[in-house]
Parts: structure tokens; sequence; C-alpha cells
């Protein structure tokens, strides 16, 4: 999985967007049934691969996911059904497929997730996990004796680093991805923020992501304007040192830095 991610919740042309950020070298997509975008995506990379077929680097990491009004037996089958269908109608496959929420309780969020290891297991799908999980979600899982997920995307930023979930994840060996890590444009005027950039020579949404990726996450900022776009992919040039780390780290506010949903403890 490439460790930076383009995320197209949201965006006004998911098909224009997603072709702008493969061309900036962006090779992860993330998607999801509830953006209504799936196909966008698919036929933007199916261009991609069409134009660049000899790039050793083209492989795309294609990632969806299921809401938890679509959690059940029959009724994530039929969701998985019919976001394969649409990858598969231009060549594609998803690489990673996601319980997108914990919302739909816990007998059918574990029967959703029963469904994503058969459909895995019957090589209709690659790689499995969850989305906007807490630890209680994460254990329950575990408690029942189905595998533990690969993966956990949740809102994850300075505001709202997610310590607990972050720390079972890591213990279990669960690759964590962040979604919301530029604030979706949000408090990008807080002095921390303005002083690192500042130091740096680069926006805040590159501080924010370089701290995502130094910290072991797969950040997935999105972006409908192309120079943004190419900005947020630029992160080489430049590392947060110790003391800027530390700095990140003392923003912290807990579920109260959330800007999203962030439904890691519903019940």
């Amino acid at each position: 999985m490439p460790r930076l991610g383009f995320g197209v919740f949201q965006s006004t042309n998911a098909k224009a967007s997603t072709a702008h950020a493969l061309a900036m070298g962006y090779r992860h997509i993330d998607s999801a049934r509830y953006y209504h975008n799936e196909e966008e995506v698919c036929v933007a990379v199916k261009k991609f691969n069409e134009a660049m077929p000899n790039q050793g680097n083209g492989k795309v990491w294609l990632t969806t996911k299921v809401m938890g009004n679509e959690h059940g037996t029959e009724q994530t089958r039929k969701a998985v059904d019919e976001s394969v269908a649409i990858a598969a109608k231009y060549g594609l496959k998803w690489d990673l497929f996601l319980l997108h929420d914990p919302t739909a309780g816990k007998e059918n969020r574990l029967e959703a997730w029963k469904v994503l290891i058969e459909k895995r297991d019957a090589g209709v799908l690659q790689s499995i996990g969850v989305s906007n999980f807490g630890v209680e979600h994460l254990k329950q899982i575990k408690e029942v004796g189905l595998e533990t997920p690969e993966v956990n995307q949740i809102e994850l930023h300075p505001f709202a680093q997610q310590k607990p979930i972050v720390e079972y994840c890591e213990q279990e060996g669960i690759v964590v991805e962040a979604y919301c890590p530029i604030l979706r444009g949000q408090r990008f005027d807080d002095p921390t923020l303005q002083k690192l950039a500042k130091k740096h020579d680069v926006s805040v949404p590159q501080i924010l992501i370089r701290w995502s990726l130094q910290k072991g996450f797969v950040p997935l900022p999105k972006s409908d304007t192309p120079g943004r776009i190419q900005a947020n992919a630029d992160l080489e040039n430049f590392e947060l040192d110790a003391s800027d780390m530390q700095d990140l780290d003392a923003l912290d506010e807990g579920a109260k830095g959330a800007i999203s949903w962030n439904p890691v403890d519903r019940p």
C-alpha cells in the first residue's frame, strides 16, 4: 500500500481530481460507496493505466468502503458484489475493502466483517479492513475469534490524535490510515502550524501531512484544486525534527478536536 493516499469524499469532480492526482504521482485512491464516485475513480484509473502501460510504479492502489446501513450478511454481500462489478467493468479490482463505520451495531458489524472475510477467501477481494472503529469494536472482532482487520481508517490529525485507538492498532499490527489529515482547511491559523510552516517554508497542509507520515500513518489528503493536489504530495524536501513533532503532538484535544462525525464511540 502506498504511504500517501488521495481522498475523494465530497469531490466536485472525482474523475478529474483523480486523474490529476495520478499525474502528480499519487498511487493510492480512497473512495467509498457512500461517496457515489466509485465509477468516476475507476474511469480515471483505467485511462491512466492505458496511458502508462509500462510505468514500473504505475500500479494504483484502490480502496472503497461499505456503509453501516448496508451491514448484515445479505446486505453486505450485495453491496460488495455491486462495487466489485463497477471496478471489473474497467478491468480493475479493489485492493482494499473496508467496513465504513461501526454504526450498525455489534451483530451487524460482525456479520458484515464475516462477509468481507468470506469474499476475500473466495478471491473476490484482496485486503480487508475497517474504518471509524474504536478499540471496543476491534476487540469485539477478536473476542469472537475472527481475524483482525488489516487496516483501520480513522480521523487523525494533531488536534484529534485518537491515541487509544492508535496504540491498540499498533499492538495488533493494524495499519492506521488518517482521513481529514489536513483538517478540511480548518484551523490553519493556529500559531503552532503557522510557526512550523514558516520555519520550513512550506504550507500548513504539508506540515500536517508530514506529521502524519512521520507518525507512521497513511494520510489521505483531499482536494479538487490541482495546485494543492500537487503541493500535498511535495513532501520530500523537508522533515520535521523532534521539537517540531513535540509541538504538534501537544495540540491534541482528544475527541473535542475532531472535525468530522468520528463515530468511534458508538455502541
